[in-house]
């Protein structure tokens, strides 16, 4: 990325860098829908509470100013952006500290290390999508490398006579608690960290409890709402987690899917000499339970994001020393440099997907389109269709909606509110707890969405009746994307059975 012919400091170049990320994001943030994620956590700032079903409280409670000021999408897209930033700033700092260490020497490697660490990460297409839209997940990275920042700070000798800097730890780790239950796998590599550093010494520090118990209060109010609401957000990330049948060949996947999402530029953080290896276990914990968890089939992409973050420093580190002058160099270069070509290539189509609404994914005609055939349309026409399921509830008196999939009720519930939204499915969620179940013989304006649709629920394990009010065609672009169709529905028998229309 740099070397001593290069044009521009290696400092400079990674404020260039950062710059044209950030721009970028909002550009994207501004143009682009809500996802069912984004729009689930918007919720949950709309709806304040201790805590929530399917995760702690933070990624709605930072949201709640914004939503309570009605800010539009571009505004709240503010907040995952200047998360991106706050981390990709510390992780160049870290990647600086594992080089030179706390005394400033080595500035000029120190900011070599940097530059790679933030370019693997800008490199890596599923980072982009968590600073575009807020995740439990963007909140996590930030505060991951924080952490990392503080246990690299306690590490250093004479760190047991600073007692603001142990609370100051303690703080990070609360609300770490309070972003993602998975925040416990930094908990414990801190942890392991400190205790490499002291020895059963730390045992004895007062700090180090205060600091514990700093953390604990922060994160009871998740305890706190569970205990009123009969343990059920354990109960279901300790199911959720656990997945069904182990297999082996979901691990392979996995793996694969990690390369793809991530970029192998980060996985050069794995052979970084560096004399605080030990930090590794802040990527080495997450990912090894999250790629063991895989086996049973229980795996997203971005939950090792926060654990790809805590590598991007090493690979800082391991790619500045690879592409510096020595035997071999002309080819370790050009391979270093072909992998940064084909995952910007990878980011660049990503963000081609997403703003062109999935082409050459898209159907040739509405009647095409199929459940699962362009994930990307998700992202077009549910501000239009919460708008109009507004207007219909209203002219035909119906007092809420009802989908038939949980991640059909996100988008809705937000673009729609004040409506409640009912999920017509025999499961618990968080939409049983803001809306309830449809009381038996309820009416509802059910609404379906072509790329995930349902056959109208009637009959002994649906509804009296329903009448077709409307359909609404999501396009982008002059292309077809989805068709919404909107039923005023009576009569709810209480008994959901739902089916996909697969023909």
């Amino acid at each position: 990325m740099t070397n001593s012919r290069s044009f521009l400091p290696p400092e400079r170049s990674t404020r260039w860098l950062i710059a044209a990320m950030l721009t970028l994001h909002l550009a994207l943030g501004a143009a682009l829908g809500l996802s069912v994620d984004e729009a689930h956590y918007l919720l949950y700032a709309a709806h304040p509470a201790l805590s929530y079903f399917d995760h702690p409280p933070l990624v709605g409670w930072v949201q709640w100013p914004l939503v309570a000021l009605d800010a539009p999408t571009a505004v709240l897209r503010l907040l995952p952006g200047a998360l991106w930033l706050g981390t990709v700033l510390g992780v160049y700092r870290l990647a600086q500290r594992l080089v030179t260490g706390v005394d400033g020497n080595g500035a000029d490697a120190g900011g070599r290390a940097g530059l790679w660490a933030v370019a693997a990460l800008a490199l890596a297409p599923v980072v982009h999508v968590l600073a575009i839209g807020l995740l439990p997940d963007t909140l996590l990275m930030f505060f991951t490398v924080l952490v990392m920042l503080q246990t690299h700070t306690l590490m250093q000798p004479g760190a047991l006579a600073r007692p603001l800097a142990w609370l100051a730890l303690g703080l990070l780790l609360g609300l770490a608690g309070l972003s993602k239950y998975t925040a416990i796998f930094l908990a414990l590599a801190c942890a392991l960290c400190l205790f490499s550093a002291h020895g059963p010494r730390l045992l004895r520090l007062p700090a180090l409890w205060g600091a514990i118990l700093l953390a604990l209060l922060l994160v009871s109010p998740v305890a706190v709402w569970n205990a009123q609401n009969a343990w059920v957000s354990f109960a279901y990330q300790a199911q959720h987690g656990a997945g069904s049948v182990w297999r082996w060949q979901e691990v392979l996947r996995f793996v694969l899917v990690q390369l793809l999402a991530y970029g192998p530029l980060l996985w050069w953080g794995a052979w970084a000499r560096t004399r605080l290896g030990v930090m590794r276990w802040f990527f080495v914990l997450p990912f090894g339970v999250l790629a063991y968890l895989s086996g049973g089939g229980s795996s997203l992409p971005h939950w090792t994001a926060p654990a790809w973050v805590a590598l991007a420093p090493f690979a800082g580190v391991a790619l500045a020393a690879q592409w510096r002058a020595g035997a071999g160099a002309r080819l370790r270069r050009a391979v270093i440099a072909g992998w940064v070509a084909l995952q910007a290539l990878a980011c660049a189509g990503l963000g081609g997907l997403m703003i062109s609404g999935g082409a050459p994914l898209l159907p040739r005609s509405l009647a095409d389109t199929s459940v699962g055939a362009n994930p990307f349309v998700d992202l077009y026409g549910w501000q239009a269709a919460g708008a109009l399921a507004r207007s219909l509830a209203a002219e035909h008196g119906l007092a809420s909606v009802a989908v038939q999939n949980w991640t059909l009720a996100s988008r809705l519930g937000w673009y729609a509110r004040p409506l409640p939204v009912h999920v017509l499915e025999d499961r618990f969620d968080q939409f049983d707890i803001w809306a309830g179940d449809l009381a038996v013989g309820g009416d509802a304006l059910l609404v379906d969405w072509s790329a995930m649709a349902y056959t109208v629920p009637l009959g002994d394990y649906g509804f009296r009746d329903c009448a077709l009010l409307e359909t609404q065609d999501a396009t982008h672009w002059g292309a077809p994307l989805a068709r919404f169709r909107f039923y005023a529905c009576h009569g709810w028998s209480g008994s959901p059975q739902p089916r996909l229309r697969l023909e």
